[in-house]
């Protein structure tokens, strides 16, 4: 347990860009005596995110010599002088969730819990690319936040690592009612004596085609890999348009999630039937093979979430793999995100009607969707009273305006309640999306397509956590080894069989903690 009485130190230095910085001069003190707190600027894009390492070790922190020490130190020396009336009844909670319209919501649902427990909740934003830095430092300082809201690919590392407290995560999973949860979401948190974090929302990744082209060209629905190859070499006509635009930057998350699906899709798992550690396969070798064909029909250079999602909306691309993040640009809700297939149609809403949506594709060894499960964790510091008490709140009466934010890409991962098991997943099928305008998505893209979205998170799929390897995908992402060994095959330094077998030694080596 902290010291509450105590302001919280990550609250103050954890979401600013005061440690990126090699030292603190007096002005910098001036500032943070003065204002207390500096808030990150906004990330606008909530899903592509350049993760680091989590795997840490306090003690090894507080060992360390150099900036980052000398900075926490003078930062605790600071904050430690300057006491917080009424800190005792407060929590703090961390959210990647910076937007600003995001953060009115959730400071709305905080409000709406302080009337309810007296609980007052601090709302602290911290952009995703900064997250894992900013919980190791606030680790090493013993000033973690109460809870945590953070993506799959951290939560068994950081419950091994001793961050996050899996007996008050398993404890509020079984008060709400396990069967009220989503099997899938569950078992990807799941640990030893229960549950690491627990799931409050989430998204399947898509294929987006056009389904106008491809009706034109007589092409089938590009849900297999022959079927994407087909539909790629006939529409692409650059530069007006790409026939596939695959994910090439080796310094992007995105790039890692798009290569994962097609390599779930062709059977490809992290570890093999022994347990152990086995990506030197056939089948890899099949689909970076597979995922080098891809790229004859996608512009050159290093292409990341950025540069697909444009190229789709201008109408340049023919297929992409986004998040269903995107539906709000693609449906010409964003007034900052012209779709110029709309435009030079005069037809508002042209190109989301003739968009097809892929979850499940298929390979010639398997099938799978990749998803993405965001998690609210209860750290080791936290007042577990309090923070459990949020936790559930989020999960009951704040659910539906938490899934609000950006009900696009926030599927319901809790059902329901044990009275109204499908209350959740009915009350999102209502809720709006966009920005400049609001509509069902529905009104959009038809039911089918909604019913479609929601049912594929049971099924999510992604390397490792079902094997129980959760703390070693922390690695793989926090590293970024695979896209960078799949960029160096792409640009034909390595053969398909050296970079399959380099992904493997790599993956090995960090297993290893090497």
């Amino acid at each position: 347990m902290k010291d509450k009485s105590s302001p919280d130190f990550a609250s103050l230095a954890m979401t600013g860009w005061i440690l990126d910085n090699d030292t603190v001069d007096s002005g910098t003190l001036s500032t943070l005596t003065i204002v207390g707190r500096i808030v990150p600027a906004i990330n606008h894009q909530s899903r592509m995110v350049n993760h680091q390492s989590p795997i840490i070790n306090r003690q090894s922190l507080l060992d360390q010599k150099g900036p980052i020490l000398s900075l926490l130190t003078i930062l605790w020396l600071v904050t430690i002088s300057f006491p917080v009336a009424g800190a005792q009844n407060q929590i703090t909670f961390w959210t990647t969730e910076v937007e600003a319209d995001r953060l009115e919501i959730q400071q709305g649902i905080a409000r709406a819990f302080t009337r309810k427990t007296g609980i007052g909740v601090r709302v602290i934003p911290v952009q995703e690319n900064l997250l894992t830095k900013r919980v190791t430092a606030a680790y090493a300082a013993r000033s973690l936040p109460d809870v945590l809201f953070h993506p799959i690919d951290f939560t068994i590392g950081w419950a091994e690592a001793g961050i996050l407290d899996d007996r008050s995560a398993t404890e509020v999973v079984n008060r709400l009612g396990r069967e009220t949860f989503g099997a899938g979401p569950l078992g990807l948190a799941r640990v030893p004596d229960g549950y690491a974090a627990v799931p409050i929302d989430g998204w399947g990744q898509l294929l987006l085609y056009r389904k106008d082209l491809f009706q034109k060209k007589g092409l089938p629905v590009p849900n297999r890999w022959d079927h994407i190859l087909e539909a790629a070499r006939a529409l692409h006509n650059p530069p007006l348009i790409w026939g596939f635009e695959a994910a090439t930057d080796p310094g992007e998350t995105y790039t890692q999630q798009v290569f994962e699906h097609f390599a779930l899709s062709n059977g490809v798992r992290l570890t093999g039937k022994s347990g152990n550690v086995g990506l030197d396969t056939p089948e890899m070798v099949q689909t970076l093979k597979f995922y080098k064909a891809l790229t004859r029909f996608s512009p050159p250079g290093n292409l990341y979430w950025l540069h697909t999602r444009m190229d789709y909306i201008s109408g340049r691309a023919a297929m992409i793999i986004w998040s269903p993040f995107i539906l709000d640009e693609l449906s010409g809700l964003r007034r900052d995100q012209p779709v110029v297939p709309d435009i030079a149609r005069g037809e508002s809403g042209f190109l989301a009607r003739n968009t097809g949506f892929v979850t499940i594709i298929q390979g010639p060894k398997g099938a799978a969707q990749y998803g993405q499960i965001n998690y609210l964790g209860i750290t080791r510091d936290a007042h577990n009273a309090s923070a459990k008490q949020w936790v559930e709140f989020l999960l009951n009466e704040g659910y539906l305006r938490w899934l609000g934010m950006a009900a696009e890409g926030k599927l319901p991962v809790r059902k329901g309640t044990r009275d109204a098991p499908n209350c959740f997943i009915e009350g999102w099928k209502d809720l709006e999306f966009g920005v400049t305008t609001r509509a069902r998505i529905s009104e959009f893209y038809g039911m089918d397509v909604v019913k479609t979205i929601v049912a594929g998170v049971e099924g999510f799929d992604r390397w490792g956590f079902a094997e129980g390897r959760g703390a070693l995908v922390s690695k793989i992402y926090g590293t970024k080894i695979i896209p960078e060994i799949l960029k160096r095959f792409l640009n034909n330094e390595l053969s398909a069989k050296d970079a399959a077998r380099m992904m493997d030694e790599r993956v090995k080596a960090l297993e290893d903690g090497q």
